[in-house]
C-alpha cells in the first residue's frame, strides 16, 4: 500500500512539472518575444526565436509527462489496457516530438549533424 502511493506521488509530481515546464517555459518564450520586440528586434527573428524557444519548453514537457505515464502503467496499474494506451501516448507524443523538433530546427534529426557541418565555416571541404 505504501509502495503505491509513494508511486502515484511520483506520477503527479511528474505531471506537475511537465505541466509547470509547459507554462514557465511558454511564458518566457513569450516573454522574451516582447522584451526583444520593444527593443527594435527585426520581428521576423524574433519570431523565430520564440518559436525555437516554445518547441523546446514543449519537447521538454512532453519527455516529462512521458516518464509520468510510463511510471503509472509499468508500476501503478499494469494492465494490458494502460500498456495499450501508453503505446498510444507514445507513439503520438513521438509525432509530436518529431514535428516539432524538425520545425523548431528546420531539419530532421538525423540530418542534423550533416546540416551543421555545412553551416560550419570552420569545417573543411
Amino acid at each position: 500500500m505504501v509502495f503505491e502511493r509513494v508511486m502515484n506521488d511520483a506520477v503527479k509530481a511528474f505531471e506537475v512539472l511537465g505541466v509547470l515546464i509547459l507554462i514557465v517555459g511558454g511564458f518566457i518564450a513569450l516573454v522574451g518575444c516582447i522584451i526583444e520586440l520593444a527593443r527594435g528586434e527585426d520581428a521576423s527573428r524574433v519570431f523565430d526565436d520564440v518559436r525555437a524557444r516554445l518547441g523546446r519548453a514543449i519537447l521538454l514537457g512532453l519527455e516529462i509527462l512521458v516518464v509520468a505515464d510510463i511510471i503509472r502503467t509499468i508500476v501503478v496499474s499494469p494492465t494490458l489496457s494502460s500498456a495499450l494506451t501508453l503505446g498510444l501516448i507514445v507513439v503520438v507524443r513521438i509525432a509530436l516530438s518529431f514535428a516539432i523538433d524538425v520545425e523548431v530546427d528546420g531539419v530532421a534529426p538525423w540530418r542534423k549533424a550533416a546540416a551543421a557541418a555545412s553551416s560550419d565555416p570552420t569545417t573543411p571541404i
